[in-house]
Order: structure tokens, then sequence, then C-alpha cells
């Protein structure tokens, strides 16, 4: 299948490793000219070099990064054709123990910046009249995960968010979608100290996710054949999540 991806200019979010790095490298093979950003300079540099991508430092937690990650991205490539809206987990715990502060962070790091990336990226998409947008959630925004409880209340908004702009941007040529990972292969997964050789176990396909499981995914939505996929939340799962 031809994914028309070689003339699109791309932007990764939290791309200097794991899900985002992987979708970053998959956009890169298809022939799109690609961006990414995370909050280390040290790592993005590194990412940004392997991957033949410009790389920008930012921190998403703070107010107006996002909007100036996409400024910032217009201004190196020219335009904005697919977004990927990448913001990491917020910090596991339990709803008795989280206090006001890191729900507020949470909030701008996943939420607002969500927000702010989608409000910067869609006039040049409208002016073109076509774009991409593609936000990582998680499986914990459709079935709570235990200890996730921010994970499990933003997220679930997310969802919300992206089928509502859907049919607001779909006259334009746009589309946006959810992509929810299951228990993937990356340090947000060794962050959470699970034992992975149980878990696997639950997992119909017995096994956890690799990032290129989701980047495959990732890179359809963002192509010309996708034009007519959009307001959806998919889940890269292995068959984990109980729920249709």
């Amino acid at each position: 299948m031809n994914l028309a991806l070689e003339s699109r200019r791309a932007l990764v979010m939290g791309a200097s490793s794991g899900i985002g790095k992987s979708i970053a490298q998959a956009l890169v093979n298809e022939g799109a000219r690609v961006a990414i950003c995370a909050r280390n300079a040290e790592r993005v540099a590194a990412a940004a070099a392997e991957l033949g991508a410009q790389g920008i430092v930012a921190n998403l937690s703070v107010p107006g990064a996002a909007a100036e990650v996409v400024g910032e991205t217009e201004k190196r490539l020219g335009q904005l054709d697919v977004l990927v809206v990448n913001t990491g987990g917020p910090p596991p715990g339990l709803f008795v123990e989280l206090k006001d502060s890191a729900w507020r962070e949470s909030f701008e790091g996943l939420w607002m910046s969500t927000v702010g990336a989608i409000q910067s990226a869609l006039p040049g998409m409208r002016a073109r009249r076509w774009g991409r947008i593609i936000v990582i959630t998680s499986i914990a925004a459709r079935e709570p995960v235990p200890k996730l409880m921010l994970s499990n209340s933003l997220r679930a908004g997310l969802h919300g968010l992206v089928n509502a702009v859907s049919k607001e941007i779909a006259p334009d040529g746009i589309t946006i979608n959810a992509l929810m990972p299951g228990y993937t292969l990356t340090e947000r997964l060794a962050e959470l100290q699970l034992d992975l050789t149980k878990l696997a176990t639950q997992i119909p396909a017995r096994r956890l996710g690799r990032p290129e499981d989701l980047a495959a995914v990732a890179v359809f939505l963002a192509s010309e054949p996708a034009g007519y996929v959009t307001g959806q939340a998919i889940a890269v799962d292995g068959g984990l999540l109980q729920s249709i």
C-alpha cells in the first residue's frame, strides 16, 4: 500500500525514546520530514541525529510550550501536516495519595499541552485542507488501571475531546484519532515495577507490546488511505481490553 507520506511534514512529541521515537522512525522510513521534541536536550539531540529529524527541546508541562513547539516545527519544516501528540504518562498513585499540585501539573502536561498543540496546528492544516492528528493515550482511558488515577481520569477526557473535535474538522479534510497502547516495552512500563512475565500471560497475544506495534498503526492513521477514519480511539494491546 502506498501511504503517500513522502511529501508530508510531521511533528512527534515526546519522541526521544519509546513509542514516540518508534513512530518518528516509522514516519521517516515512509519518507516524511519529521521534527521531534522532548524535555531532555541531550536525548533529543541524540534521537534527532539517529532519525535524521529536527530536534526541539520542550517541557510540555509548561503552559504554552506545546504551541511553541508547533510554531517552531512549522518554521523549520515549512508546514505541519501530521501531528502526533505524545506526552508521556503522569506519575502513578492512588486518589488518596495525590495532592492538588500533582493534579494541576498532570492537567497541564497531559491535557492542556494536547489542546495547545491541536489549536496551533489546525490553522495551517485547514488552509491546506489536509491534516492528520494522532493523540497517544492509554488503555487506562477505557478501562481504569490500578494505581494510575491521574492517567485513568485525564486520558478518558481526551477521548471525548478527540471525538468532539473530529466533527468540527472533518469537513476540512483533517482527521483526528486516539491510539491506546497496552502494556508496551518502554521506560514507562519499567517505572510501574510490574511482573512482566506474569503480565504477558494475561494478554491474549501472550506477549508484551513493542513500540513498533503502535508505530505501524500510527503511520497508517497519518496516511492518505486513512482519510475516512476519524474520531476513533483504537487499542493496540494484544487483545487485553475486555470492553467492546
